[in-house]
């Protein structure tokens, strides 16, 4: 018996693009699903070294909510890569300056690290608002 491997062509043809609305949803949870559906862990012809997942576009991500007291102890740090270039934002600053931001990091943070990781984040829309410009894809509205 030979293990199946999907062609390229059979797996673009598979990719669909669905619209996630965040409003009221958990961070972690929504991020969780989300990442699942962007590797296409929802398919039968799934394989972990192959980018087999879909298209999601995320909207409302200013709505999204988190548990706990975490949006005053929740840290985003980046380096500059220089000698005392560490920058630090809280939840609360970050969803105040840029919110889609904010659910990007916790999604990407679900995929591989790797180049395979870095395709799949590309097929991740994420907006502020309930509208988006992706109309002409036809996305189906999926409820998580």
């Amino acid at each position: 018996m030979r293990t199946y491997v999907p062609k390229p062509a059979d797996v673009e043809r598979e990719r669909r693009w669905y619209v996630v609305d965040a409003d009221g949803k958990t961070l972690g949870r929504l991020a969780s699903q989300v990442a699942a559906i962007l590797r296409g862990k929802n398919k039968p012809i799934f394989i972990p070294f192959l980018d087999t997942g879909d298209h999601v576009i995320i909207v409302n991500a200013d709505k999204i909510v988190v548990t706990g007291r975490k949006q005053d102890q929740k840290i985003y740090w980046r380096h500059s890569g220089y000698p005392g270039g560490l920058k630090l934002t809280s939840f609360r600053k970050l969803m105040q300056t840029r919110p889609e931001r904010a659910v990007e990091r916790a999604v990407k943070g679900m995929l591989p690290h790797n180049r395979l990781g870095r395709a799949m984040a590309k097929k991740l829309k994420v907006y502020v608002g309930p509208a988006h410009p992706h109309e002409a894809q036809q996305p189906v509205k999926l409820e998580l």
